[in-house]
């Protein structure tokens, strides 16, 4: 399996833990988060990853070097302006049929060969790996009639969605469908391929997930001694 990993983002939202240091070194525990990933990939199959960088691109480069402590061949894809989550991809020169596409700052025990086979195995150009997601509301919701009359209310409710776990398994067929300049999203991707009524396949997933670029999902996981231990044990 190959990977492309996004870690190209600024991300603003970890200030000011990310004032010196890019994203994806920002550690949980003793490691960087980016080398959790990288050593959860190549124990799941992948050989091959290429970073999509941006932001502190060389302090990444001088941390992770050629990727040969991993016992994985890692490359470097520089972008010269901010093209979101998708339109770096074009940059990248050789990419195989089916490849793995993901975010650089997640934390998750998902099983990568298990969700590359499973997307193998649907025939979909595009499967995303989704996650139950309950989030609370710190207020009283009101539900009104056109009038303006109240119907029901609730007190601070929580609401659960399948949200993207920023996981995903890209076929080489979609890289046609990116623009040749300028950002382009993976939003743009997926309401592109509705609107044409193309397949895109979810792989849900029950598991362990957390998004260390929101900071209550960085405070989560460093509230937890025996994550890195947990994680670099998969996958069984």
């Amino acid at each position: 399996m190959q990977a492309v990993i996004l870690a190209g983002g600024k991300g603003t939202r970890l200030r000011p833990y990310t004032t010196e240091i890019p994203k994806p070194l920002v550690p949980v525990g003793d490691h960087p988060i980016i080398e959790i990933l990288l050593m959860q990939l190549r124990r799941c199959g992948v050989d091959k990853a290429t970073l999509a960088v941006n932001h502190m691109a060389h302090l990444i480069e001088a941390v992770l070097g050629d990727g040969r402590r991993f016992d994985l061949d890692l490359e470097y894809s520089m972008e010269d302006e901010v093209l979101s989550t998708v339109a770096p991809l074009r940059l990248i020169k050789v990419l195989p049929e089916n490849f793995l596409v993901v975010n650089g700052d997640i934390l998750t025990d998902l099983d990568f060969g298990q969700l590359f086979q499973y997307h193998l195995e649907q025939g979909a150009k595009l499967t995303v790996a989704t996650h139950r997601r309950a989030d609370r509301i710190d207020y009283g919701v009101f539900e009104t009639d056109a009038d303006g009359g109240v119907l029901a209310f609730r007190e601070k409710p929580e609401y659960r969605f399948n949200v993207s776990m920023g996981v995903y398994v890209f076929s080489k067929d979609l890289l046609d469908r990116i623009p040749k300049d300028g950002a382009f999203g993976f939003d743009e991707l997926v309401l592109g391929m509705l609107s044409e009524k193309q397949r895109i396949q979810t792989f849900p997933f029950d598991g362990y997930w957390l998004d260390i670029g929101r900071p209550d999902d960085y405070e989560r996981a460093n509230e937890d001694p025996e994550i890195i231990a947990r994680l670099l044990e998969l996958p069984k």
